[in-house]
């Protein structure tokens, strides 16, 4: 069954680049981002592994571990990293599980579960839906999931993007607006009473009396 929002986040043990872990203890009281690659040396997995190193301080600023993962064994990922430093400048940063078993891609709900065999054997084709990025809280649920097709590379400032609003509103009792971005004038929820709201935020400026617009809160 495929994962929901407000799931927690299967738990696992892995070898990964930077050695073995259990998945719940490395995360901590941190939020974690896990993002999944179909396989070893593909293009745009190229790019987007190289992309997420440059702005991997951008993470480390909000609290936020990362964590890759590719359909192939670990050990070819240190030759991969390598490539991805030649072609894009920077090398991965960060810890990349090696999953090829596809335990960790099935628990995800990212492969079959009847999916077998030589992780070599198989081509990206083959595994084109392990394409999935997870943002998990510090709770060990999920809070985001999104899943891009092989033709598209993934948009990681859009990640960090709701990665503010997640942390922005597990804080307070407020909701993003469309294309909001860190600063913008956020909404109050709408589990909040007026009175409620007065008390908290004061009056408040809005467009329309279901919609209640004020600055964001520190």
């Amino acid at each position: 069954m495929a994962l929901q929002l407000g799931d927690t986040a299967p738990d696992f043990e892995a070898d990964t680049t930077e050695g073995p872990i259990k998945f719940h203890d490395w995360i901590g009281d941190s939020w974690a981002v896990l993002f999944s690659h179909p396989k070893d040396f593909t293009p745009i997995c190229t790019t987007e592994l190289g992309y997420m190193a440059s702005i991997k301080p951008e993470f480390d600023r909000r609290g936020v571990k990362v964590i890759g993962l590719s359909v192939d064994p670990t050990d070819r990922h240190a030759e991969w990293a390598k490539d991805i430093e030649e072609t894009q400048g920077t090398a991965p940063n960060y810890p990349i599980i090696g999953d090829s078993d596809f335990a960790v891609a099935k628990a995800y709900g990212m492969l079959p579960a009847d999916v077998s065999g030589d992780p070599l054997a198989r081509t990206p084709a083959d595994n084109q839906t392990v394409r999935n990025v997870f943002v998990i809280g510090p709770d060990k649920k999920v809070k985001l999931i999104l899943v891009y097709p092989m033709t598209t590379g993934r948009n990681f400032d859009e990640v960090l993007r709701v990665i503010d609003s997640l942390q922005l509103t597990a804080k307070h009792k407020v909701a993003t607006p469309a294309q909001w971005q860190q600063g913008d004038d956020v909404i109050i929820s709408g589990s909040v009473s007026d009175d409620e709201a007065r008390e908290i935020f004061g009056e408040w400026d809005s467009p329309k009396p279901y919609i209640r617009v004020v600055p964001q809160p520190s």
